[in-house]
């Protein structure tokens, strides 16, 4: 099933880096991977799947040899940000929603992503990023939570159309109500980092749960989805606590607040879909795990569409950095599901027309309706 025609919504996605990040071998060649090992891109990234094709594909775009050498020279010799329309309008993707909790120097700001893309762009809240940033400007915790909860509070009023918890990579999913002695404690830990470095990294059990709370209350009042990193990620996940699983607590205590679980728990996707098919505030996204899982993604798919039910499923990118990452994960994406439904076609559980509708749900309407698009 050819899905090109169908806009995506890429309803999780990061900022581009200035084009300079990516110029040499070394630079390219790392954000093929999550690892953050120098080693691993220099010796094995090249041996990836994910490597070989997007060389393979990029060199057919670009009319060049499959060579990193050869791609690098002729995406070099293309004016940058003619080089990136082209890709987004290949990619056929219509809105990008962005979480800018990177936070690098060399990341795109909001304004500079809606004056470079050719679609829509809307922002996405990070929300262990705000606390830190509000841990450095106030001394006592009751001024700190009140501005974060007044932050959140106004998010949808201010154009946010999501919140964003990497509390998998801090502390783990397994999120319940602590004790006020307990945030209090961690509290004053973390104002102790300030005083020391000038700087916090939030990864404090107790107020990173107690932070989410508030966070999850406030967006269950304005129907705000939240999204929460769940399965895979770079080295700083801990996967025994980033089981989509643990948030068992957190479903339950918040029905209203619409939950998205981001990168199909890889490799907790079947748990995943198990939760998106019994609660009516989950909601399963695909991104990471596409582009990454490559040859693996149309299993993957079939698994989890054969559990969860056509409408809690979403398409992202989940890119970030370059531009081809948002290429590469359409192309991926769109190419596994188009293999599995394909598959229920033949074999009798969809009709044609119900597989399109699926793929467009899938790819961009079910986004649409969810944030408010």
């Amino acid at each position: 099933m050819d899905l090109r025609h169908i806009p995506i919504v890429d309803h999780h996605a990061h900022p581009l880096l200035k084009p300079s990040a990516t110029q040499t071998p070394e630079g390219f060649r790392q954000w093929f991977t999550e690892s953050t090992d120098p080693l691993v891109h220099a010796q094995h990234v090249p041996h990836s799947l994910f490597f070989h094709t997007g060389l393979a594909w990029l060199a057919e775009e670009l009319g060049c040899e499959p060579s990193l050498e050869a791609v690098l020279a002729a995406r070099a010799a293309r004016p940058y940000s003619e080089w990136v329309v082209h890709l987004f309008r290949q990619a056929n993707i219509q809105v990008l929603l962005c979480d800018y909790g990177y936070g690098s120097d060399q990341a795109y700001s909001h304004p500079e992503m809606q004056a470079l893309l050719p679609c829509r762009v809307e922002p996405i809240l990070r929300l262990e990023r705000l606390a830190e940033e509000l841990i450095q400007r106030h001394a006592t915790l009751g001024e700190m939570v009140d501005a974060f909860v007044e932050r959140v509070s106004r998010a949808r009023a201010e154009g946010v159309v999501a919140l964003k918890s990497i509390v998998a990579y801090r502390t783990g999913l397994q999120v319940t109500q602590p004790s006020l002695e307990a945030v209090m404690a961690d509290f004053q830990q973390a104002r102790a980092q300030v005083a020391e470095t000038g700087r916090v990294r939030l990864a404090h059990k107790a107020l990173c749960d107690f932070l989410v709370i508030q966070a999850l209350e406030q967006a269950a009042s304005q129907e705000l989805p939240v999204q929460f990193h769940t399965g895979f990620g770079d080295r700083d996940a801990d996967l025994r606590w980033a089981n989509p699983l643990h948030l068992r607590w957190v479903i339950e205590r918040f029905p209203g607040a619409p939950l998205v679980l981001l990168h199909a728990g890889w490799p907790f996707y079947r748990e995943l879909a198990h939760l998106a098919a019994i609660y009516a505030n989950v909601w399963l996204d695909l991104s990471l795990a596409i582009p990454f899982a490559t040859a693996g993604i149309p299993a993957m798919v079939r698994d989890v569409l054969g559990m969860a039910p056509l409408s809690k499923v979403l398409f992202a990118t989940d890119a970030f950095t370059m531009p081809e990452i948002y290429w590469l994960a359409a192309r991926w994406g769109r190419w596994g599901l188009g293999q599995v439904l394909d598959q229920f076609v033949a074999e009798g559980f969809l009709s044609p027309s119900q597989a399109q509708a699926a793929a467009q749900d899938i790819l961009g309407e079910t986004a649409r309706r969810l944030y408010g698009l």
